[in-house]
């Protein structure tokens, strides 16, 4: 693919089969100083891939201006957070794997519960969740982690000043961005919810109607806080006047979140869950996010059972994802805040739970959910709501970052002064221990609500090396995402197909409850669907699994970036 004839950056729009691919800097990786210390590229080019054209345009910006992988990473994100409203963020969370300077760290910016939050506080008199409670309104808020979180980030990694990583959002919330058909068909499937909020419908339905495609937005009091924050850092959003309109429209609201809580967050840095698969090592996100544990076990189980040697999209491929899958969300059961979980890394990712696991495989029958239990050391539809960006510059530093609301535009409540949405996090907790949350997934006491405690989470975003070539990539989609993140890694660094093409493949998934497989379609052609029915599947055909974005640099300098057909996201490159 040609470079632009005046040497910008190339600015590549979601197709199916299209692969970003630029040659740039032939330049081996450095080893760099140690993770306590920034570290700019040794050479110019990199790849963006997100959600949103805005938001990538935005990434190569900041790798044109000379900065990092960080910098771009946390500039996507910021943008994304004006374009991308229904997941993209100020007042909610998420979890960033980084590695630079060839070291691996995980930054985790999830949401907590506030102060005042308790066991019961979801369900009604008689013990049952009364429906919605955890999801629609500010008691359905955790304090959010993305300013702190982004700031963060920057601070330790960055290496351009923080305001001109920031100024790209700025800009796009004050002169305004292009509403896509994608932004007002999320506005319309979420109309109800954002109608019950007066500041909300202000916002996005005006007129009382989502604004039209191809219309200018422009969202001057998120515009301000923006600035504010790109003078001032997190203060300017968790104390001061800020602070006061969010707990005030909390509180007006039937919510719980306070000044206090709000200055109090601080995200947390923790050693990346690293693990080996196929010859690769791979870093995710560690507790309280699961992705990264259920991909390891996943992984453990299928080099175990010979997964590697069998051909591509057959049936007894598609099994045994299936069957590891299942074991490996069973122990998510036990899962939680890593100062409460019953089970960690130590436990799951043991070599001799790994086998013990893969032997109860059986080789050509599914086998019942009701019939895998967690790990027995204790006692005890989708919707585009997260989004995930992808970023590698010229010396190989790559992030993945992955934020969310939870639901679809979070609680539904936005604060008007400051023009942001808040988060629906809180039912990601057991809010009722054993009952199924908005995907479905079953959870147990580990994560049972408790002030301050982070709630599980599905989210992976992930890097994956082998010498100088470096894969980051990652997915929304509540349960889904390892799942999907798993298939396209594994098409990659196994099979060798080409990024764009590992990203365009059709996917399946299993999450032990509720026992069925979600497919899309096309992954079920061929007769497949009909084979896994005898082998005792019960089958869901669904039109989407996740909605990957993901970047890689080749040794010596090439570099693809691809963005999933099913979304309307971008991938990007940056020419030497």
């Amino acid at each position: 693919m040609p470079p632009h004839p005046d040497g910008r950056a190339l600015l590549i729009p979601k197709s199916p089969r299209l692969v970003a691919v630029v040659l740039a800097a032939a330049a081996l990786l450095a080893a760099g100083p140690s993770l306590a210390a920034p570290v700019a590229p040794a050479a110019r080019g990199g790849a963006v891939a997100s959600a949103a054209p805005d938001a990538t345009a935005a990434g190569l910006e900041i790798l044109r201006a000379g900065g990092n992988a960080v910098d771009a990473a946390v500039a996507t994100a910021l943008a994304l957070a004006v374009v991308h409203p229904e997941a993209g963020n100020l007042g909610g969370g998420g979890f960033a794997v980084v590695r630079i300077g060839g070291q691996a760290a995980a930054l985790d910016f999830r949401e907590t519960a506030p102060a005042a939050a308790t066991p019961t506080m979801y369900l009604g008199a008689n013990g049952q969740p009364v429906p919605g409670r955890s999801l629609v309104g500010p008691l359905a808020a955790g304090v959010p982690g993305s300013p702190a979180g982004l700031f963060e980030l920057h601070r330790r990694f960055g290496v351009l000043p923080w305001a001109q990583v920031v100024a790209p959002a700025v800009r796009l919330a004050r002169d305004g961005f292009v509403v896509t058909p994608r932004l007002r068909g999320e506005i319309a499937a979420s109309r109800a919810l954002l109608a019950r909020f007066p500041a909300s419908a202000a916002v996005w339905l005006p007129g009382g109607v989502p604004p039209p495609s191809g219309s200018v937005m422009k969202l001057p009091e998120l515009a301000g806080t923006l600035a504010a924050y790109a003078e001032r850092g997190p203060a300017a959003i968790t104390t001061g006047a800020a602070a006061a309109a969010i707990a005030a429209a909390s509180r007006a609201n039937g919510g719980i979140l306070t000044e206090a809580d709000l200055a109090a967050y601080a995200p947390v840095w923790r050693d990346a869950l690293r693990f080996a698969a196929f010859g690769w090592k791979v870093a995710a996100m560690p507790l309280p996010s699961s992705g990264g544990i259920i991909m390891g076990e996943s992984v453990g189980m299928l080099e175990r059972l010979g997964w590697r040697t069998l051909p591509a999209g057959s049936v007894q491929r598609i099994h045994l994802e299936v069957e590891s899958w299942r074991r490996a969300y069973a122990d998510r059961f036990l899962l939680g805040d890593p100062a409460t979980t019953l089970a960690g890394p130590a436990q799951l990712l043991d070599p001799a739970w790994l086998a013990r696991r893969a032997a109860e495989v059986d080789p050509v029958r599914a086998t019942p959910s009701t019939a895998v239990r967690p790990w027995p050391g204790s006692a005890g539809a989708e919707r585009r709501e997260t989004t995930h960006l992808s970023v590698v510059d010229g010396a190989g530093n790559a992030v993945a970052i992955t934020t969310t609301l939870n639901g679809a535009f979070g609680c539904g409540l936005l604060v008007g002064p400051v023009g942001f949405l808040l988060n629906n996090e809180m039912d990601d907790f057991a809010t009722a221990p054993g009952k199924p949350n908005l995907y479905g997934l079953v959870q147990g006491l580990a994560n049972a609500v408790g002030p301050g405690k982070r709630m599980l989470s599905s989210m992976a975003p992930t890097i994956a090396w082998r010498g100088e070539d470096v894969v980051a990539l990652g997915s929304p989609g509540g349960a889904y995402i390892p799942t999907v993140t798993e298939q396209v890694l594994l098409a990659v660094i196994v099979d060798g197909a080409a990024l764009q093409a590992a990203v365009d493949a059709p996917r399946v998934h299993q999450q032990w409850l509720p026992d069925e497989v979600a497919a899309e379609a096309a992954a079920l052609a061929g007769g497949l669907g009909d084979t896994l029915r005898r082998r005792g599947y019960a089958l869901r055909i669904v039109p989407r699994l996740g909605e990957v974005n993901a970047v890689r640099r080749h040794p010596g300098g090439v570099f693809e970036a691809a963005a999933d057909p099913r979304g309307p996201g971008a991938a990007g490159v940056l020419p030497r």
